[in-house]
């Protein structure tokens, strides 16, 4: 994605997309963000992983001369997001770290004139340059792809530590983080590993960090396995449950109650979903209808006491 001039290396994708949609933000995934809203969802080629599952290997694992690319600058970006009514823009389906400086503008901008920015991220990437991108950016779903080191370089060519300092970072930055684990058969589903990382979120960000576990379909290099049976995903949402995590969703197996949000206080339910469909929305202000309970996440538009970092 970058060549050197001589002197540094410069960036091939600035205002380059490959991919420009207008998705519903609940297919982020993020659930605790502006339910309902349309997010102006942008990508370039690249990664800085090389995940044997990627769901998005055409344009992740690609070079930026080999995609067809839109003339997309930051002015246009926002200004399209403003035309399709979206409350946000989102830097999604490849790997946002490696278009950065394009991530960077587009957010800056869109934070002034009164859009909001998520960032859907493997979150590889150093701290100095995390925290001077969380100053424009809302929200996050961080893919946290397993809990052991041997996953990340075997499977996707990365580091855990760095993934979970990212996460920290995040926290302290006040993003509005949510949590995706794809569950790979025989690669990521080990129960244990699974209580340990739920632990360990519980413990270093909280229990209001929302989690969502989705489904493996084969993809790229890994045909050759199943997809995730339904009775593992559930099964790991039973695990965070017990484990103190308090919003546990499941992602790409519809139709199940793990796609609403639940009010961890009275049980009710404040968001119904089907797919990326809102059904139902008993919420005042960021707080449960029923019982007042504050629940974690960025509810409106302008800033207001109902965004709880």
């Amino acid at each position: 994605m970058r060549i050197s001039d001589g002197r540094k290396l410069v960036t091939l994708v600035y205002g380059k997309p490959c991919a420009v949609h207008v998705d519903p933000i609940e297919k982020k995934p993020m659930f605790h963000f502006l339910p309902g809203s349309g997010s102006f969802s942008i990508a370039t080629a690249g990664c800085n992983l090389h995940c044997k599952y990627c769901q998005n290997w055409d344009i992740s694992q690609s070079n930026a001369e080999d995609t067809s690319n839109a003339d997309v600058p930051p002015e246009k970006a926002v200004a399209l997001a403003r035309r399709y009514d979206c409350a946000s823009i989102a830097y999604t389906y490849s790997e946002p770290i490696v278009f950065y400086e394009y991530v960077h503008d587009t957010a800056a901008l869109a934070k002034s004139r009164g859009i909001k920015n998520i960032m859907v991220t493997a979150g590889f990437i150093n701290e100095k340059p995390l925290r001077q991108l969380c100053k424009v950016i809302d929200g996050a779903n961080v893919d946290l792809k397993g809990f052991t080191e041997d996953f990340y370089r075997d499977v996707c060519s990365g580091r855990l530590d760095v993934v979970l300092r990212t996460l920290e970072v995040m926290a302290e930055e006040g993003v509005m983080t949510e949590i995706t684990n794809l569950i790979v058969p025989t690669l990521n589903d080990d129960p244990e590993m699974i209580r340990r990382m739920c632990r360990w979120i519980a413990e270093a960000l909280g229990p209001d960090v929302p989690m969502h576990f989705s489904r493996f379909h084969p993809m790229y290099h890994l045909k050759g396995l199943h997809p995730t049976p339904p009775d593992t995903l559930r099964g790991a949402a039973a695990i965070a449950l017990d484990e103190g995590l308090r919003y546990v969703y499941v992602g790409n197996l519809p139709g199940t109650e793990w796609e609403n949000t639940t009010c961890p206080g009275c049980r009710e339910v404040l968001i119904r979903r089907r797919g990326y469909r809102v059904l139902e929305l008993n919420m005042d202000d960021g707080h449960c209808k029923f019982c007042g309970e504050t629940i974690r996440g960025v509810w409106s538009i302008r800033r207001s006491e109902s965004e709880v970092p």
